[in-house]
């Protein structure tokens, strides 16, 4: 068994006990917070009780099985204890996703940020097909997509659009795709064929809330604009768009896409939250990286991950070495192959530090 499940879900039933007092129940705000821990830690405490009871359920099957004198039911045992068996390994291969992985498996929302890279309008139109590639795959997962933030090019490409994602597994399925992503095709605009090379980044954030980031006031200077279609054109007359700077840390954050000034803000506010949580994260995983580097988690926005060759119709993972001749069904969203391959990759990798560390 894995200590960190265990203490996790000791943590789980002392919090049960604690929904169970009166004083507790009288006070919303601490209730509330004791529900949202609960709620992130109810995936790990289920699977470890579930554990805890097949491994109780096997070694009653086995002593029947050695004790039982009938051939039938001697039979009949040892088809109960193999079920058993096959339930208690599948579910140790989730256990260890649960230890290894972080919060990443109890997150059921991120906002992922796509911007256009080198390139001129080549990368944008390459942004554009990012954007379109992940929208299709959340679509076929039954997940809810909301723009945030989008700034387009004339020949409909996108400078930059962030967006929100909220389902179950969202954030765990999509983290690794953070990072550089470059692109070798030939452009619509290219009359002589040649193939061009340019580039987008990809930054995928778990979404924070208040109780998780909480940002003080006196900490954020908020400055109000009219918003400003391609070209720099107006396309509101009143002062609706935002920008938040949080002066601890120098983040901004722009927000324009709402015609309302407090839609703006909240919208702003979100991404805020999750660039905070980001920098924490990220502060841990370098303090981490200076004993070992988990090469798919790295989330370094420089770093190039992955090239689209569209000549070839192949897509190249440069972190796991995953080679897929199938780009133009993967750009349509049939993502499932390529983000089974990296968690397979990111959790092989974690076991092994997990080992090396013990």
């Amino acid at each position: 068994m894995f200590p960190v499940l265990e203490r996790q879900t000791a943590r789980y039933a002392e919090l049960e006990k604690q929904m169970l007092d009166p004083t507790v129940l009288s006070d919303v705000n601490r209730m509330l917070a004791i529900q949202k821990e609960m709620g992130s830690l109810a995936r790990i405490a289920a699977a470890v009780r579930r554990h805890a009871s097949l491994e109780g359920d096997i070694d009653a099957a086995r002593m029947m099985v050695e004790e039982e004198t009938d051939a039938e039911a001697k039979d009949y045992a040892k088809t109960e204890l193999n079920g058993l068996i096959a339930e208690r390994d599948e579910l140790l291969l989730e256990l260890e996703d649960l230890a290894t992985a972080g919060d990443s498996l109890t997150r059921t929302a991120c906002i992922m940020e796509i911007r256009a890279g080198t390139g001129g309008d080549e990368a944008a139109l390459f942004a554009r097909d990012l954007y379109n590639m992940y929208s299709a795959w959340c679509d076929q997962q039954g997940w809810k997509t909301e723009t945030i933030e989008l700034s387009t090019t004339e020949l409909g490409g996108m400078k930059e659009v962030i967006f929100s994602i909220t389902g179950e597994g969202a954030f765990h399925s999509l983290q690794f795709e953070s990072g550089g992503h470059r692109v070798q095709r030939v452009p619509e605009t290219e009359t002589q064929g040649r193939v061009h090379t340019s580039a987008a980044t990809v930054a995928v954030l778990p979404e924070a809330d208040e109780v998780e980031v909480d940002i003080r006031p006196e900490d954020i200077e908020v400055d109000t604009m009219r918003a400003g279609g391609p070209g720099g054109q107006k396309v509101n007359k009143t002062e609706s768009a935002v920008r938040i700077t949080h002066t601890p840390t120098g983040l901004v954050v722009k927000c324009q896409d709402e015609k309302s000034q407090h839609k703006n803000r909240a919208r702003a506010m979100r991404v805020l939250r999750s660039r905070i949580l980001e920098l924490r994260q990220n502060k841990v995983h370098s303090e981490r990286s200076a004993v070992r580097r988990t090469l798919v988690g790295s989330g370094d926005r420089s770093e190039r991950i992955r090239t689209y060759n569209f000549p070839q119709n192949r897509l190249t993972d440069h972190r796991c070495g995953l080679t897929l001749y199938k780009l133009d069904r993967i750009i349509h969203g049939e993502m499932g192959e390529l983000i089974t391959a990296l968690q397979a990759f990111d959790r092989d990798e974690r076991l092994k530090a997990a080992e090396t560390e013990l």
